[in-house]
C-alpha cells in the first residue's frame, strides 16, 4: 500500500527502515519532544517493525521524500477499534531539522483521508506533551481539538510536562472538505 500526495508518500515500515529508526530515537530533541526514555538496539527495532507489520490493529508507514525516497519520519494508526470506529495516531519526523517545512502536516493531511475515507473509522486520538509547542500548533492546523489534559504526566529533563489529548472526529474532517 502506499499513500501519495505532492512532494511525499507513505509506505509499509520494512525491516530495512530499521537503522534509521535506531538513529531518530538517539536525537536529544526528538526524544523530548516524544518524552522518550528508554534506549533501544538495532534487534530490538527489527523485532518491532516484524511485530507491528503483524497486527491487524494498526498501521504503520514511513514518510518518503518523492523525489529522493528518502525516509524522513514515521507515522502509526494503532489500537484500531472496528467496534467503537476509533484508533490512536503518532507521527515523529527523522530530525528536527525537518520540522517546520510541512512535511509532517502533509502526511497527517495524507492519513486523515485514509482513517476516514477508505478504514471509515469515526475518531482519531493523539498525545501530545505541553512543551511540544510546534507539535501542539501542527495538529490544530489539520483540525484536531483539545479535549483534555493529563496533569504533569512527565517527568523528563528535571521539569514536569501535560500530556494532552486531543482528537479529530470524521464530522470535523468533513467539514474542513467543503
Amino acid at each position: 500500500m502506499r499513500l501519495e500526495s505532492e512532494r511525499i508518500y507513505l509506505r509499509p515500515l520494512c525491516e530495512l527502515d530499521a537503522p534509521i529508526i535506531l538513529e531518530n530515537t538517539m536525537d536529544k530533541e526528538i526524544r523530548y519532544m516524544t518524552g522518550t526514555n528508554s534506549n533501544f538496539s538495532l534487534v530490538q527495532i527489527k523485532t518491532h517493525i516484524e511485530n507491528i507489520n503483524n497486527d491487524s490493529s494498526r498501521y504503520d508507514f514511513a514518510i518518503c521524500l518523492k523525489g529522493t525516497d528518502e525516509m524522513i519520519g514515521e507515522l502509526s494508526i494503532f489500537d484500531i477499534d472496528e467496534a467503537n470506529k476509533k484508533a490512536g495516531f503518532r507521527i515523529s519526523m527523522a530530525s528536527i531539522s525537518l520540522t517546520g517545512k510541512g512535511y509532517g502536516t502533509e502526511a497527517t493531511k495524507i492519513v486523515l483521508r485514509f482513517v476516514f475515507e477508505q478504514l471509515q473509522l469515526n475518531r482519531l486520538q493523539l498525545e501530545v506533551f505541553s512543551h511540544n509547542l510546534r507539535g501542539i500548533r501542527a495538529y490544530e492546523k489539520v483540525g484536531f481539538v483539545k479535549e483534555g489534559v493529563l496533569r504533569q504526566s512527565l517527568y523528563y529533563n528535571d521539569a514536569y510536562s501535560d500530556e494532552i489529548i486531543m482528537a479529530l472526529l470524521k464530522c470535523d474532517f468533513k467539514s474542513m472538505l467543503l
